[in-house]
């Protein structure tokens, strides 16, 4: 885990490593409210039956179900204890590697690629890797781009 006390404590924590972070586990369920909150609705997320006969393995998360599961995984490997706003800037690169079936369960590994302090933040490119339980390989890797800024002093407004 990274714990630190600003977000500049970053910056010395280019490629360093944390995680893994606990396990998550990736219910049907959870499968199943994803679908219907993003009103992706495909057979080979919800049809247990279907995907059984077709492809011998219960129903496939959604890859983005996937990459939303990395703001648990993130807030655990990374504490900054005086920080202001963390901004999810953006992704700049994303790959689903292998599927993640209902009922596995996924964890994330996190480094620091790159981070650069500018005016009232400092800007960290995360490599991440996603592994699930059921597999050697990874399932998901990723690069984020996160922004977290400075924290406001006492009397700042």
């Amino acid at each position: 885990m990274f714990d630190v006390e600003t977000p500049d404590d970053l910056i010395p924590l280019v490629g360093e490593k944390a995680g893994p972070s606990s396990w998550i586990e990736v219910t049907q369920e959870r499968i199943n409210a994803f679908a219907h909150a993003t009103d992706d609705l495909q057979w080979i997320h919800l049809d247990e039956q279907r995907t059984r006969a077709e492809f011998g393995h219960p129903p496939i998360a959604h890859g983005y179900l996937t990459l939303s599961m990395l703001a648990p995984a993130m807030y655990e490997l990374i504490n900054i204890r005086r920080v202001g706003q963390m901004i999810n800037y953006g992704i700049n690169k994303v790959r689903f590697i292998a599927p993640v079936l209902a009922g596995d369960r996924i964890r994330a590994t996190v480094s620091v690629s790159k981070a650069v302090r500018e005016e009232t933040f400092v800007r960290v490119i995360h490599d991440v890797t996603v592994n699930s339980g059921r597999l050697d390989k990874p399932v998901m890797i990723a690069q984020l781009v996160v922004l977290y800024f400075d924290a406001k002093s006492k009397g700042e407004s």
